[in-house]
């Protein structure tokens, strides 16, 4: 199955495909799953600026009682789309990756190995925002059965993800009907996650749905609340 964002030898190095990352938004969502195979209902909030050379996004869920995670990512941003250089995800403490680029890696905070840093890199939060870059900047390029590849940092790890675009359909949500582009990740080894997100082109493919689920069974589905003003 061949790649929908092919790296072509250049002068400055490996060619990366245009993205074109959306306008600023605030996202709020409904958020159902399972922990251990107990049930739970959320509300998160996807906050996303956008200026003309840097980005911010910041993901937060809210768990009655039981209190709130954090993902925050920050970066530049180029005709190539996001260029992250801190993520960080909090929920008792805070764990962090540093995109190093003039040192061509990415450092932990958690003292994990360091890792190369490959051309296109995200991070487990920007990635949403850099897929619906490159395909709101080329969507005839993505149809349905193609995959996207990228490197993608965790809080102690960066391992390249393969993501598979699916059709287009239409998707019930709490705020309303929309249409949306399926994309997933496809797992490579036994104890990866399964990413999903559904990406509304008439929201400039801003993530209306969002859905993990875990080697062990766990779930968290995030589902768009009402349209973002």
């Amino acid at each position: 199955m061949a790649s929908a964002a092919p790296h072509t030898a250049g002068p400055a190095g490996p060619a990366l495909p245009p993205s074109l990352p959306p306008p600023s938004a605030r996202l709020q969502f409904e958020v159902r799953g399972s922990v251990r195979g107990n049930p739970y209902h959320a509300s998160g909030t996807l906050d996303w600026q956008h200026g003309q050379s840097r980005y911010d996004a910041r993901m937060e869920v809210r768990i009655f009682l039981l209190g709130s995670r954090v993902q925050t990512s920050s970066g530049q941003v180029g005709p190539e789309g996001l260029l992250p250089e801190r993520f960080a995800d909090k929920a008792r403490s805070e764990r962090a990756a540093h995109f190093e680029r003039d040192q061509h890696r990415i450092r932990f905070s958690s003292n994990a190995p360091q890792a190369e840093l490959q051309p296109g890199a995200q991070d487990r939060l920007s990635l949403f925002f850099q897929i619906a870059g490159l395909l709101h900047a080329r969507p005839q390029a993505y149809a349905a059965g193609q995959v996207i590849e990228m490197q993608v940092a965790g809080t102690g790890d960066a391992e390249t993800w393969r993501f598979q675009v699916g059709e287009e359909s239409t998707l019930s949500l709490p705020a309303g009907e929309l249409r949306a582009r399926h994309v997933v990740r496809l797992p490579r080894k036994e104890f990866d996650s399964t990413v999903e997100m559904w990406l509304a082109p008439s929201l400039n493919h801003l993530p209306v749905r969002l859905r993990v689920t875990q080697p062990n069974g766990d779930t968290a589905d995030q589902q768009l609340s009402e349209m973002p003003g």
